[in-house]
């Protein structure tokens, strides 16, 4: 399995009244922070070794997940520090302990995809991987289109109708392209997908499953019902 880096930088705007002074990853989920529920899914799809790149209250993340060895993981850290580097701009700061190909989740998101399959669909002559659900504006504006196997188009700001996908949160990279990833600004994974895509070199990995999401407190609430849900059938399963 490819290392996996989880971007969990994020303050958190949206859910502030909840969070206060926590990082959203450590936003508290059916009786325990949300990033211990994410890395319990990490490791049941086989993940092995992860990254977290932090940002704001770093050393709060890293207080509670320590070393990894409580979820079953190997975890190292990579943080912002005083200056914000934006996604793309973080992950090219990790690539020393991401090696030449690597996994990524946004720290905010509960997904259900085939980690494994993804990671797969890392092949030549594809320098990286977008899955993708098919949502036609349900729910939340589409913003991909896909032609075959390749992600035409991604505009997180597409008008409604244009597109018939979203991004689904987790993504396969090869390190090789973040080289050109400026380091004087902020820069976001937007543009390295429409680098890849100008190539035709993103590959798009279709989903079926739903996310859950913290982002929002409609997202927070449903994501929890959705938690404590599962956890009353695994202890009815005998």
């Amino acid at each position: 399995m490819l290392p996996v880096a989880i971007l969990c930088g994020g303050k958190g705007t949206r859910v502030a009244d909840i969070a206060g002074d926590l990082p959203k990853a450590l936003l508290p989920v059916a009786g325990e922070p949300f990033l211990a529920h994410q890395l319990r899914w990490l490791r049941r799809a086989g993940a092995t070794n992860v990254v977290l790149l932090t940002g704001y209250r770093g050393e709060a993340i890293r207080d509670y997940v320590q070393d990894g060895a409580a979820f079953g993981l190997a975890v190292q850290y990579s943080d912002d520090g005083p200056v914000q580097r934006g996604t793309a701009g973080a992950l090219k700061q990790a690539l020393p302990l991401l090696g030449d190909s690597f996994l990524t989740v946004y720290g905010d998101a509960l997904l259900s995809a085939d980690l494994i399959a993804v990671a797969a669909a890392l092949a030549t002559p594809y320098e990286g991987v977008m899955t993708v659900f098919r949502n036609e504006d349900r729910g939340m504006r589409s913003n991909v289109t896909v032609d075959g196997t390749r992600v035409q188009a991604y505009d997180k700001r597409a008008a409604a109708g244009t597109m018939t996908h979203i991004d689904y949160g987790i993504n396969a990279f090869r390190a090789a392209i973040f080289a050109d990833v400026a380091d004087d600004r902020p820069v976001d994974l937007a543009e390295v997908h429409g680098a890849m895509i100008a190539r035709g070199s993103l590959r798009a990995f279709p989903v079926a499953e739903r996310w859950y999401e913290i982002g929002t407190p409609e997202g927070l609430a449903e994501t929890e019902r959705f938690i404590l849900g599962r956890s009353k059938g695994e202890r009815a399963t005998p």
